[in-house]
């Protein structure tokens, strides 16, 4: 019998499997803390013999290579991508089939998501029967990887092999397989339309998937109109996975006392603060970064921290900067030069420190009642914005702020800047580099819907 685990990594809204006989497992798609992978292998008595990779991956760093390097493996790839490590993958081509154990891999060229994108189809060595269909960022339930991360110009040529390589998928495996998907589940690889089910199969997707239902023209149209912003890191992704990541290194960085974070926003480097939204507007460190801990954070820091910029991390305690240092080395972000951590106003006490106000919708409507010279931001995206906004605010999503802070600056002209996004966690990082850059800010922690009236 195969069983298939799946590995959520919950922080790039992605996920990995590891499918077993019992006696040998196949890891599909894996994130670059292979130790996690490793673990799981050994809490079911089994030994990992070959690695896949579904394509080259533009959200996070692969661990494909370290794993297959760590363990033995063979770690197979398409033989297409050009990469700096060929001697150490299995070049896969259509209908390449691959043993391990009595498990049978068959790689099914699915171009779309990437020009050299494999889907893999698992069967049963013994009985023939087709046990799951890993589709990576191909076919992900009620939509597909999106096609513009690999350059615009590419996005209706992909988009429209999307299409075809859906429909091929469809023809190829039985309606009760199980579809595992590594995109989706939060991930910006995948377009709005993504659809959230327990267990897919691909006879569940086949009376609903716009591939399978519409026309190539009519599904082109609305796939490709279904692309919003990602993330900036995505563009160092696919060059460090090309190259092959270097092992991770998740030793913890030096203690650091007061002064030396001082030192280091001094000198331009990023002291980055995991409390809570509330927490540090009572108090933080002057010219600390917040971004709360939780699992939008390395996406949002990774999205927002010039690139090649140090960080610092300061956090309630070794474990939560332990986290966090993962989390970010999995988009390629290693090794924080310090760390902070335990109860803030003890060990910050002698340190220049800021506040600023934090407010509800209700309390923004009540001051605009009054007059107020505040000026509101809002820090959506553009499909949020354009859904409803409150008239006469200023529109900046929260991933160009960085860059368009001078902008900013200029536009409130030194008025209160009161700052609103869905749910007061985009707001919260907008307010700190506000706060950051002494521009006036109040942070709306609110949920969005009860502005709606005002909108």
């Amino acid at each position: 019998m195969i069983d298939v685990y799946t590995h959520k990594v919950a922080g790039l809204g992605n996920r990995s499997y590891l499918a077993t006989d019992g006696t040998a497992a196949v890891v599909i798609d894996p994130p670059r803390d292979v130790d996690r992978t490793i673990a799981l292998a050994g809490r079911y008595g089994v030994e990992i013999r070959l690695v896949l990779d579904t394509h080259v991956h533009n959200d996070y760093v692969s661990g494909g290579l370290e794993l297959a390097r760590t363990t033995g493996a063979r770690y197979a790839l398409a033989a297409g991508e050009s990469v700096a490590f060929e001697a150490s993958r299995v070049g896969v081509s259509e209908g390449d089939v691959i043993h391990a154990g009595s498990m049978v891999v068959t790689a099914v060229h699915t171009p779309g998501h990437t020009d050299h994108h494999y889907a893999y189809v698992l069967s049963d060595a013994e009985t023939g029967e087709v046990v799951a269909l890993f589709s990576g960022g191909s076919w992900l339930p009620g939509t597909a990887g999106r096609t513009d991360l690999v350059g615009a110009e590419n996005t209706d040529r992909l988009a429209r092999a999307q299409w075809s390589s859906l429909r091929r998928l469809a023809a190829l495996v039985p309606d009760d397989v199980r579809l595992f998907p590594t995109h989706g589940f939060g991930s910006f690889c995948s377009p709005q339309a993504f659809i959230s089910v327990a267990d897919p199969t691909v006879g569940s997707e086949r009376a609903r998937h716009p591939a399978l239902i519409q026309t190539e023209d009519v599904f082109v149209d609305a796939f490709t109109r279904g692309f919003g912003a990602y993330p900036r890191y995505y563009t160092r992704m696919a060059p460090i996975n090309r190259r092959g990541a270097d092992p991770i290194d998740l030793r913890p960085a030096a203690e650091a006392a007061g002064e030396e974070l001082t030192s280091c926003i001094a000198r331009g480097d990023w002291v980055v603060d995991l409390r809570s939204r509330n927490q540090f507007a009572t108090a933080h460190i002057d010219g600390s970064i917040n971004v709360e801990a939780g699992d939008a954070f390395a996406t949002y820091l990774g999205w927002l921290l010039p690139h090649g910029t140090p960080i610092a991390l300061v956090g309630e305690s070794p474990e939560e900067i332990a986290a966090a240092q993962r989390a970010l080395a999995r988009i390629g972000i290693d090794r924080p030069i310090a760390q902070a951590t335990g109860d803030f106003a003890t060990w910050a006490q002698d340190l220049p420190a800021r506040n600023y106000r934090v407010a509800s919708f209700a309390d923004l409507t009540a001051s605009r009642a009054t007059g107020d010279a505040a000026v509101v931001l809002d820090v959506r995206g553009d499909e949020e914005w354009n859904a409803g906004h409150i008239p006469g605010a200023y529109h900046c999503p929260i991933g160009e702020l960085h860059q368009r802070i001078e902008e900013i600056a200029t536009w409130s002209n030194g008025r209160t800047v009161w700052v609103y996004c869905a749910a007061g966690f985009r707001a919260s990082i907008a307010a700190s580099i506000l706060d950051r850059h002494r521009i006036p800010v109040v942070l709306v922690n609110d949920a969005w819907h009860e502005a709606t009236l005002q909108s």
